[in-house]
C-alpha cells in the first residue's frame, strides 16, 4: 500500500491539468469548449441526475474546462473518502479552483502534510473549546438580533452573514470588528464568488479580479495581526495557533495566515449557507417552525435565573437536530467533492487513470430513493431514533464529507445553528412571500440575488 509520504510526492508531481483520455468510460463532454459548465452552474442537481439516468453511476463529463469522472452513491463515497490506498488527492482537485483564493487551507492539503496540519487545527474544535465558543456566541446573537427589522421585508442572507462574521471574528480572531467589518466581509464574499468564475483573467471589474483583490486584502489584514497574537496568550484560536506554530515548528507566518483565512471562510460561509436554507425550509413548513419554537421554550424553561444557554443544554434540542440534518440532506453546503487520482485505480469494473479528476455528489446521494423515503419531501423525523434512515449506509449522508478530510467544524456548525435558532425562534416568527422558491446552492454563498427576502414579527 502507498504510504502517506509516497502519495504526497506523487500528488506533487501531477500535471497542472487533469487527465483527458477518458473515452473508455460512458458519458459525454457536452458543448465544445464549455462542456457542461453552464448546466453545472445553473442546475447542478438536474445535470447529475440526467447524466446518471443516461449513463449510470460512473460516467465522464467536462465542467469548468476540466474533464473528469463522476462516481455516484454511498459505495463510491466510501471508496473515495476513506481512501485506504492513499490514491485520491484533495489538493490537486481543489487547487485549480481555490489555490489563489484560499491558498493552502486545510482542505487544500494532502496526506502526510494534511495529517500534520489537521492535528494542530483540531484543537480549535475539542469540547472545552466548543463550550467556550457557545458562551461567547450568546451575547453576540442576542445583541445582533435586537435591531432586526420587525414587520418589514429584508434580506436574511445579508443579516446572517454579517452576524456570523462578527461572531467568527470574536471566536477565532479575538477581535471586535469595527469599521473594517464591511471590508473584511466584502473581501470574503468576493473571494468565495470568484471560485466559480469562468473567465479567470484579472481584468478590473471582473469577478476574478474582485476575488483576487479580496484575497490580497484578507492576507494583509491577518498577517498584520500575527506579531501581536504571538506575544499575547489570549483564549482565541488565532493566538493558540500562533503558539502551536512556535511549539510544533514547521508553520510559517504565511501558514498561519492561510489557515486563519480558510478557517473563517469555512466556519462563516458554510453556516451562513446552512442557516439560509434552514430558515427557508422553516418558512415553507411553518408546522416545524412552531415545533422548534416550542422546543426552545422548553429548553429555556430549564435554565436557571440569569443562566445562559450552555453546551450541556444543546442535547435537549432533539427536534432541532433533526431539522439541521434534514436541511443538510436536502441542501448540503457543498454539493460536490472533487479529488484527483495519484495513480491508476479500479472502481466497479472501470479503470480510472492516474491524474483523473473524480467528482462525488452528496446532493445526488442525499436524494437516492434506495436510501431515503420520499427524498423530495422535507421530513426531519427521518433522522429520529425510531426511523434513522441515515444509518442505512455510513456514507449516504455526507454533508461534511468523510474519512481523513471530514470537516473539523461539523460540531461547531451545529452548535452555532442551534444557538442562533434558540435566540431567533424565541423572539421572532419568520415567513417568506407565497410562491417564493430558493434554488439549491452550488457552493456556500452562491445565494440568489434577492438574498432570501423574509418577514419577521415578534412572538
Amino acid at each position: 500500500m502507498t504510504t502517506l509520504e509516497d502519495a504526497q510526492n506523487r500528488a506533487a508531481r501531477l500535471p497542472r491539468l487533469p487527465q483527458r483520455k477518458l473515452d473508455h468510460i460512458p458519458g459525454d463532454y457536452g458543448w465544445p469548449l464549455f462542456g457542461q459548465t453552464l448546466a453545472f452552474l445553473r442546475d447542478y442537481q438536474g445535470l447529475v441526475q440526467r447524466q446518471a439516468r443516461r449513463y449510470g453511476p460512473v460516467h465522464r463529463g467536462s465542467i469548468l474546462f476540466q474533464r473528469g469522472v463522476t462516481l455516484l452513491g454511498p459505495e463510491a463515497n466510501e471508496f473515495v473518502l476513506r481512501d485506504q490506498a492513499h490514491v485520491f488527492s484533495s489538493r490537486a482537485a481543489w487547487n485549480p479552483i481555490l489555490e489563489r483564493l484560499f491558498t493552502d487551507g486545510l482542505m487544500l492539503r494532502d496526506f502526510a502534510d494534511h495529517k500534520f496540519h489537521r492535528r494542530i487545527m483540531q484543537q480549535a474544535f475539542k469540547k472545552p473549546a466548543l463550550a467556550s465558543y457557545l458562551a461567547r456566541m450568546n451575547p453576540h446573537i442576542e445583541a445582533g438580533l435586537a435591531d432586526w427589522p420587525v414587520g418589514d421585508t429584508f434580506t436574511f442572507f445579508d443579516r446572517i452573514k454579517a452576524l456570523l462574521l462578527d461572531m467568527g471574528a470574536q471566536i477565532f480572531f479575538g477581535l471586535d470588528m469595527g469599521p473594517e467589518a464591511d471590508r473584511v466581509n466584502r473581501s470574503f464574499i468576493d473571494a468565495a464568488d470568484a471560485s466559480l468564475a469562468v473567465l479567470r483573467v484579472p481584468v478590473p471589474g471582473t469577478l476574478w479580479h474582485r476575488g483576487l483583490s479580496g484575497r490580497r486584502y484578507l492576507e494583509r489584514f491577518v498577517t498584520d495581526l500575527i506579531p501581536e497574537k504571538r506575544r499575547a496568550a489570549t483564549p482565541d484560536f488565532f493566538s493558540q495557533l500562533c503558539q502551536a506554530a512556535a511549539e510544533e515548528g514547521g508553520l510559517t507566518d504565511q501558514d498561519v495566515a492561510n489557515h486563519m483565512i480558510f478557517l473563517l471562510f469555512a466556519a462563516h460561509d458554510t453556516t451562513t449557507s446552512t442557516l439560509c436554507s434552514l430558515i427557508y425550509l422553516l418558512c415553507r413548513h411553518p408546522e416545524w417552525q412552531a415545533r422548534l419554537s416550542a422546543e426552545m421554550e422548553r429548553v429555556a424553561a430549564g435554565l436557571g435565573e440569569d443562566e445562559a444557554l450552555g453546551y450541556e443544554h444543546l442535547e435537549a434540542m432533539v427536534e432541532t437536530g433533526w431539522v439541521f440534518r434534514e436541511t443538510l440532506r436536502m441542501r448540503p453546503a457543498l454539493t460536490t467533492f472533487p479529488r484527483r487520482t495519484v495513480e491508476d485505480v479500479d472502481f466497479q469494473g472501470y479503470r480510472i487513470p492516474r491524474n483523473t479528476l473524480v467528482n462525488l455528489s452528496p446532493l445526488f446521494t442525499h436524494y437516492m430513493p434506495e436510501y431515503w423515503s420520499e427524498p423530495e419531501r422535507f421530513d426531519p423525523e427521518r433522522f429520529s431514533e425510531g426511523r434513522a434512515e441515515h444509518k442505512g449506509h455510513h456514507f449516504q449522508w455526507i454533508p461534511f464529507g468523510g474519512g481523513q478530510h471530514k470537516c473539523l467544524g461539523l460540531n461547531f456548525a451545529e452548535i452555532q445553528a442551534k444557538a442562533f435558532l434558540f435566540h431567533f425562534l424565541r423572539r421572532y416568527r419568520v415567513s417568506v412571500r407565497e410562491g417564493y422558491e430558493m434554488p439549491v446552492q452550488l457552493v456556500p454563498l452562491a445565494m440568489p440575488k434577492d438574498g432570501l427576502p423574509v418577514w419577521i414579527e415578534r412572538r
